[in-house]
């Protein structure tokens, strides 16, 4: 099979779009998408400028979709004096799987020459994923009480490093697979914090539904995810295609049994039916601002948020999450 740009032998087969390219060409389009995401969310403010330049924290795990993610912004802004990058790296304590994905993620950041930030569970929260596991006081996949920490870590350490946005390896898959388990739940608040967390753009020209620029907020860094164009599949024939360091391998942990059927229905459409993916998130995009523009008050925006009475994170609650789980752990 021919590149239908160039001629050459072809490596892949797009079915969602009919195009058949090769290695050259399908690398190229990746990053073009990559970089139209980039501007059609206006993650570059107008007012950014040399002598007050922009920080962006990456969430490095050293798995594809975060190593692809750095390597291509890094590719984008290296010569651009408006954007500053920082790597944020987090051990969640799991013996061997994250040691080498960190490996990765040195080898990586020192070729790019990007600051590199690494944090762990044990410092932090003196637990370690593996104890979690074995000790799982609330009958929880270990993906629940990881996730909750995760997020605590990129947070808290995004504000630490002044960062202005956080950016995020959350992929086609990823963001379709939330899309369905919202809508499939009925969970319409949380489809409007999705719209006003990550998914909605920071500069909107257009007066579409999906055009409505997210509010800003003081309680949390605010996210992007410039890869949520591209397919997972995509994500790792860049990373094998352009030599990268990436460990592609699954978390020993890994258990979201509701995702993984999820994820299971989403595949085999997309199998029968080229596109749905593409079709879900531009769907859900234009129902997330909807609903964001109907569950968003402008005056009271952040005031359900407290302080966390035992951290100080921003709560809805008298204690987060993160805390709550850590007394149960400790209570073991």
């Amino acid at each position: 099979m021919e590149c239908d740009k160039c001629g050459a032998s072809a490596v892949m087969h797009a079915a969602y779009s009919g195009l058949h390219m090769c290695e050259e060409h399908f690398c190229r389009t990746v990053e073009k998408r990559v970089r139209r995401r980039i501007r059609e969310d206006g993650l570059v403010p107008r007012d950014a400028t040399p002598e007050d330049p922009e920080t962006w924290v990456i969430g490095l795990s050293g798995g594809k979709d975060s190593v692809v993610l750095t390597q291509i912004v890094q590719d984008v802004f290296a010569e651009d004096p408006r954007i500053e990058l920082v790597a944020l790296s987090i051990h969640e304590g799991i013996e061997g799987y994250r040691d080498e994905s960190l490996d990765a993620s040195v080898t990586l950041t020192d070729e790019l020459g990007i600051r590199h930030e690494v944090v762990s569970y044990d410092e932090e929260f003196d637990v370690r994923m593996d104890e979690v596991v074995e000790d799982d006081p609330e009958g929880m996949a270990a993906c629940a009480y990881c996730g909750v920490f995760r997020r605590d870590l990129l947070s808290k350490y995004a504000d630490e490093l002044d960062a202005d946005k956080l950016l995020t390896g959350h992929n086609l898959d990823d963001e379709a697979e939330t899309a369905l388990m919202n809508f499939l739940e009925g969970d319409v608040t949380q489809i409007a914090q999705h719209f006003d967390s990550s998914l909605g753009p920071f500069d909107a020209d257009g007066d579409g539904p999906a055009d409505r620029e997210r509010p800003e907020t003081d309680q949390h860094i605010p996210r992007a995810k410039p890869l949520r164009d591209i397919p997972e599949k995509e994500v790792a024939l860049y990373a094998r295609f352009e030599e990268l360091p990436a460990h592609i391998t699954e978390c020993p942990h890994a258990e979201e049994a509701y995702r993984g059927e999820i994820q299971d229905l989403m595949l085999g459409l997309e199998e029968n039916h080229p596109g749905t993916r593409h079709s879900i998130m531009a769907g859900y995009e234009k129902l997330a601002a909807l609903a964001a523009e109907a569950y968003r008050s402008e005056d009271d925006r952040d005031a359900d948020f407290g302080e966390c009475e035992r951290c100080g994170a921003p709560t809805g609650r008298d204690r987060c999450r993160k805390c709550n789980l850590l007394d149960a752990l400790e209570a073991v």
